[in-house]
């Protein structure tokens, strides 16, 4: 698949978790914060194990010989997912999305520029700074009232 097909479906990823925010929100008026989460993930990993079943090709045995941190995935997911449920209500979905995006994007160059978790070590440049620069500003603009 080309980087380009890759990029649109990301594209299309992020467009669709910006709903995912705002009905996690409305559900937790009615159940509460930490219960909307709960019933967000429980939902998605009940998907998700129901795809492994029908088309995984890995093998979940691997768990076993996984090294703890990478095992870190479900409970950094729980943080922000709960931390957007909280914030929505209070900021609305783009400023707490821009936030999230915006910190993520930097940090993500971060670990571009030194290769983390073994991947490919992308520069950390003067184009690719100021995009993130932009996009924080950006994020600043969208907060305003």
């Amino acid at each position: 698949m080309s980087r380009v097909w890759i990029f649109l479906l990301m594209v299309l990823a992020g467009a669709v978790s910006a709903l995912q925010p705002g009905i996690n929100a409305r559900l937790a008026q009615k159940v509460g914060i930490l219960e909307s989460s709960f019933v967000s993930f429980a939902g998605g990993a009940l998907c998700l194990a129901v795809v492994v079943f029908l088309f995984g090709r890995g093998s979940l045995k691997g768990i076993s010989i996984a090294a703890p941190w990478e095992l870190l995935g479900g409970l950094i997911g729980a943080v922000y997912v709960t931390c957007l449920v909280f914030a929505v209500p209070r900021i609305g979905t783009a400023a707490a999305m821009a936030g999230a995006i915006a910190a993520q994007l930097a940090a993500s160059l971060l670990l571009d520029s030194t290769g983390a978790f073994g991947f490919q070590r992308l520069p950390l440049d003067f184009p690719r700074v100021t995009g993130v620069l932009f996009l924080v500003l950006g994020s600043l603009l969208i907060l305003r009232k």
